[in-house]
């Protein structure tokens, strides 16, 4: 069996938050939070509608220091809470190129679940296509300027979400703690 390389027409970010999977996953899926740190620094979000389900649709306009929109139009495909997560995105700069690529985030816990690393892997139909969204819209940088804006959000959230464990030892049969 022949397996081709698609590395010519790939796009990968990677990195580790100080945060565990649930969490990071929340504020990539809950459109609360994506508004809150979604593209690159100086960038807002507006979203219209994000229906996580497979074939729903997340439609989003990337608004830019310099008042240019990017409107996105993404599909999922792929949904497994809380570690993967596959969209077909399509989109670009009002009168700019045109870019379309299947976007799989991955979420692995790391550090015994205090810690996950994100790996974003954007593919693209063509090297040239992919060459074009580095080139035009500095989707490199800009893709570490998007997550370096989840790092600086996560905080935020786990002030919100801190589970609490609360323990207490009874002095009696487990049926009649039960019963009670």
């Amino acid at each position: 069996m022949s397996s081709v390389s698609t590395a010519d027409r790939e796009l990968v970010i990677t990195r580790t938050f100080e945060a565990p999977c649930e969490l990071v996953w929340l504020a990539m899926t809950d459109p609360r939070h994506v508004v809150e740190w979604w593209g690159p620094r100086g960038f807002t979000t507006t979203i219209q509608e994000m229906n996580l389900v497979p074939g729903g649709v997340w439609d989003h306009v990337m608004h830019g220091p310099d008042g240019t929109d990017y409107p996105n139009h993404s599909i999922f495909r792929e949904i497994a809470p809380p570690h993967r997560l596959v969209f077909d995105n399509a989109g670009g700069a009002e009168g700019g190129p045109h870019v379309d690529f299947e976007s799989t985030w991955t979420f692995e816990p790391l550090g015994a679940g205090r810690k996950t690393k994100v790996i974003i892997r954007m593919l693209f139909p063509t090297k040239a296509k992919r060459d074009t969204v580095v080139e035009f819209y500095g989707a490199l940088e800009g893709g570490e300027q998007t997550l370096e804006r989840l790092s600086e959000h996560l905080p935020k959230m786990a002030e919100s979400y801190r589970e609490v464990t609360i323990v207490r030892t009874i002095d009696a049969p487990r049926a009649l703690v039960f019963q009670a």
